[in-house]
């Protein structure tokens, strides 16, 4: 028999045991099983936290891999002063709350009867969520212009409405503030692209 049990059994072994048993011998076979038992429990659990917050799949499947991974490289900090579902909740919700502090640069705009135009996520978005703020705001600042900067600052970052960014830039073209934050998507975009090479992120 295994000398882990599994969690809905009588004699199953508690997080926290498990959690001793995965940093009082790094590496070894025994603390390999302790961490595949710990995590497995977690895994669907940590997702459905995710999307509730969230409320996307996908996006719920990355970040639930996130907390995961943080959640083992912090193992060796876990004090045991709180049940570890507790800790590992927690990681959890700041991660969905950073998440949701994030600016949407690809977000679609409502139209003039106020539908948006389309309702998925554009892939361009993805690849945003997979910047840290320094490395994306460094490619804002290399490739758009002053104007395509303020604008884009304004609306994705402020959540400034586009009329009132039209008239704060004093913007004279027809399509005002909305055809600014267009050009500027697409040279984003196209800047994503090229920072990207087969879905993975080059360094």
């Amino acid at each position: 028999m295994s000398d882990i049990e599994g969690a809905g059994s009588a004699g199953a072994v508690t997080d926290e045991e498990l959690v001793r048993r995965v940093t009082g011998d790094p590496g070894s076979p025994a603390a390999q099983r302790a961490s595949a038992e710990l995590f497995g429990r977690y895994r669907r659990r940590v997702y459905i936290w995710c999307f509730r917050y969230i409320g996307n799949h996908e996006t719920a499947m990355d970040l639930a891999q996130d907390v995961l991974l943080n959640a083992y490289r912090s193992l060796g900090s876990f004090q045991g002063d709180c049940r570890f579902s507790s800790w590992i909740y927690a990681i959890a919700r700041n991660r969905c709350f950073n998440e949701l502090r994030r600016p949407a640069i690809f977000a679609e705009e409502p139209v003039e009867d106020g539908v948006r135009s389309a309702d998925r996520e554009d892939p361009a978005e993805r690849m945003v969520q997979r910047f840290d703020e320094e490395r994306l705001l460094a490619l804002i600042h290399r490739h758009l212009d002053l104007q395509e900067q303020a604008v884009l600052w304004l609306r994705c970052f402020e959540r400034m409405p586009i009329e009132t960014i039209t008239t704060v830039m004093a913007i004279q073209q027809s399509s005002g503030a909305r055809g600014v934050l267009q050009r500027a998507r697409r040279k984003l975009r196209s800047a994503l692209q090229r920072e990207c090479k087969g879905g993975e992120i080059r360094p």
